[in-house]
Formats: structure tokens, C-alpha cells, sequence
């Protein structure tokens, strides 16, 4: 079996999108969750609260209007990450992107809403007026993965993650084991999430949005807070190069971490209802593909979301399989739920932390601090 390294990381955040600006919002101790003024607009949503990207440009020299006209912003933002990240690792323009020995696994729960708006108008309005060549394109959920692949010329595997908020996890898990088994040198991993009011009103539905801060950004959302009143969504986009360890020694890369495991699996029961005892299962494959004993791992990194049931079953989990001295806290009250990005993006923010900072503060909000899970709250 290969070993498996982080030499290349890009991300675009809400907090920023290089380490020193991310660290600098993190020790002040301020989210980047604004009142979307566009959804008061919308009848019968009810949460107004986002978390952008923080705004970002792209070369015109090579983001073009024949190179960008299949991506919408989930796929623009998705392919500038890893073009930051192949740049971090020293392999932009390298003959190994091409040489079919670098492989993808990316993911987003969908494509870009406003052309899936396209085809909604064809179904109501009963016309395909506005309809191009390239409305499927950017629509499409694996059109992160896609249009990465063809901008930059990727001919080795390509996996598309569209599984909603472990897009981003599983792209880097599945990337991981590509390489592990000798079929890819290395692997562009991670996910891509563009912010949109159809997004939000799909956990509105679920009775799953922050709705009580409305006016007051900075109070939410609040992961594992007892009064947590639900999730703030965000975007953005962070890919992961993986590289065989041998390969990456070779040619002298900086060398950001190691993947030690990885673990997924399914609830089984539920299409939305989180299942404690799976979630704790999921954490043992990680450990035991790791040969790491949970007895070494001091720090989890949740997904803590806001929700009453999600984070209530996380905790019940973390403590299950860790016990209750190991710290955890969510970065999702500094920049949102940002769906299929989330796993890729707290992975990199991590791991940026632990690469420069050797104390930074704890990462929540001074009105919504993070609990270790000594028990789990019971949902309300």
C-alpha cells in the first residue's frame, strides 16, 4: 500500500482565501455570515442569513470566455481552488496533470441553480427559451469535477462526489484510496458549493435554518450552543492535491500532511434524520484504516451544523467512540454550512492552523461556544 501526502492545497472561503486572512477574522472572533437583503424577497422563506465567498478574481489571461462558458460559479470557483492548489504544489503546468497519472475526486451536492431555474421555466412555461448547449453543463452535479478536468487536462479517473455535505469529505476519502492502491500518483480532491436562496429554502422545509438572528448575523448560527436554533449556509470551494508519498519525496515537494484513513458509510434508515450509532461507526472505519487508537486522537473537528437533532446525535457519537476528553468544535459558526464544500475546506483550515499557528483561540463564537461532548443534549 502507498502512503498518501497533502503537497498542494487552494481554497476560496468566506473568511478569506490565503492563510493570513483567514487566521486574522479567526482571532478576531468574527463570522462572516451577513443578512442576504436579495431573499427578503422570497414569500415564505423564512431565514435571511448567508455566508459568501468572500469576493474573488479570476486571471483573464486564461479564464476566458471559451474556457469558462461550460462553469457556473460552483464550477468557476471549484476550478480557481485548484488551480491555487496545483500552484501550492508546484505541479501547475507540470506533464504529470496530463500524463493520465493524476486523477479527480470532487464533488457538490448540485450545479448552479440558476440554470437549473432554465429547465424549471421550460416545465412551467412550456418554451426552452433560454435553454443553450451549455445550460446542462453548469447545471449537471458533477460539474465541478468536469469542468476541472477539462480546463486543466486531466485524463486519469475521474470520481464525482455529489452526496450533499460529504461531497467534499468523501472526494478527498475516495482521492485517498485511489492513490493507497497504486492507481493514481496523485489526485485533485475536494468539493465546491455555490450560495443560493434555493438552497436555503431546502432547510427551511426541514425546519433545519437559523430564523431567530435574522437581523443579527454575528449571533448565528451557534454549533452545539443550547440555544442553537439551526444552520447558516455558506460557499465556497477548496481542493487537495494527494500525492504518493514516494512520487512527492522525488521531486522535492513541501510535504503539508499525511492521510492516514478514512471511513464512510450509510445511515440506512433515514434520508435526513442523523443516526448516532453510524456516525460513530463511520469514525471506527477512519481509525482502524488509520491504525491510530481513538486513545491518540486529541482534537475532532465536527460537522456540528446548529441543528437540535444533528448536533445532539454527533455528540452522542464523538463520545462514544472517543470518550470525553477529546476537544471539539465546529468552524461552521465562522463561515456556514458550506455544504459540499465543508469537508474539503475545515480539512484545509486545519490543517493551515496546525501548519502556523501553534495556539491559536478556540474557533467559536464568544456567544456560541463549543461544548466537549461530556453528554449529549437532548434534542428539543
Amino acid at each position: 500500500m502507498k502512503r498518501v501526502v497533502v503537497t498542494g492545497v487552494g481554497a476560496l472561503s468566506p473568511l478569506g482565501h490565503d492563510w493570513a486572512t483567514v487566521e486574522a477574522r479567526l482571532r478576531a472572533r468574527k463570522n462572516a455570515v451577513q443578512v442576504m437583503e436579495s431573499w427578503k424577497q422570497y414569500e415564505g422563506l423564512h431565514t435571511r442569513l448567508g455566508a459568501p465567498a468572500a469576493p474573488f478574481e479570476l486571471p483573464s489571461s486564461t479564464y476566458s470566455r471559451k474556457t469558462t462558458r461550460t462553469m457556473g460559479r460552483v464550477a468557476l470557483m471549484a476550478t480557481r481552488a485548484s488551480e491555487l492548489a496545483l500552484l501550492d504544489a508546484g505541479l501547475l503546468g507540470d506533464a504529470l496533470v496530463k500524463s493520465g497519472r493524476m486523477g479527480i475526486a470532487y464533488g457538490s451536492s448540485a450545479g448552479t441553480p440558476e440554470n437549473m431555474g432554465d429547465f424549471g421555466k421550460m416545465i412551467t412555461h412550456k418554451t426552452t427559451e433560454g435553454i443553450t448547449a451549455t445550460t446542462y453543463l453548469r447545471m449537471m452535479s458533477h460539474t465541478a469535477a468536469v469542468n476541472i478536468g477539462v480546463f486543466f487536462g486531466i485524463t486519469g479517473r475521474i470520481i464525482t462526489t455529489s452526496s450533499a455535505c460529504t461531497s467534499g469529505s468523501q472526494g478527498i476519502g475516495y482521492a485517498y484510496e485511489a492513490i493507497k492502491l497504486g492507481r493514481q500518483v496523485a489526485m485533485l480532491a475536494g468539493g465546491s458549493e455555490e450560495l443560493d436562496a434555493t438552497g436555503a429554502a431546502v432547510f427551511d422545509t426541514l425546519f433545519a435554518t437559523s430564523t431567530k438572528h435574522n437581523e443579527a448575523p454575528h449571533l448565528s448560527p451557534r454549533p452545539f450552543h443550547a440555544e442553537r436554533d439551526g444552520l447558516v449556509l455558506g460557499e465556497g470551494a477548496c481542493t487537495l492535491v494527494l500525492e504518493d508519498l514516494e512520487h512527492a519525496r522525488a521531486r522535492g515537494a513541501t510535504i503539508h500532511a499525511e492521510v492516514l484513513g478514512y471511513g464512510t458509510n450509510s445511515d440506512g434508515r433515514h434520508v435526513t434524520q442523523p443516526n448516532a450509532d453510524t456516525m460513530a461507526q463511520a469514525m471506527r472505519l477512519a481509525l482502524e484504516d488509520a491504525g491510530v487508537p481513538a486513545s491518540a486522537i486529541p482534537y475532532v473537528n465536527a460537522h456540528g451544523t446548529a441543528t437540535d437533532t444533528g448536533d445532539a446525535a454527533e455528540s452522542a457519537a464523538t463520545l462514544a467512540v472517543f470518550g470525553e476528553k477529546v476537544a471539539l468544535s465546529s468552524l461552521k459558526s465562522y463561515m456556514g454550512h458550506t455544504l459540499g464544500a465543508c469537508g474539503a475546506l475545515e480539512a484545509q483550515l486545519r490543517l493551515r492552523r496546525h501548519q502556523h499557528v501553534a495556539h491559536l483561540p478556540p474557533l467559536d463564537l464568544s456567544t456560541a461556544r463549543a461544548r466537549r461532548p461530556t453528554a449529549a443534549p437532548a434534542p428539543r
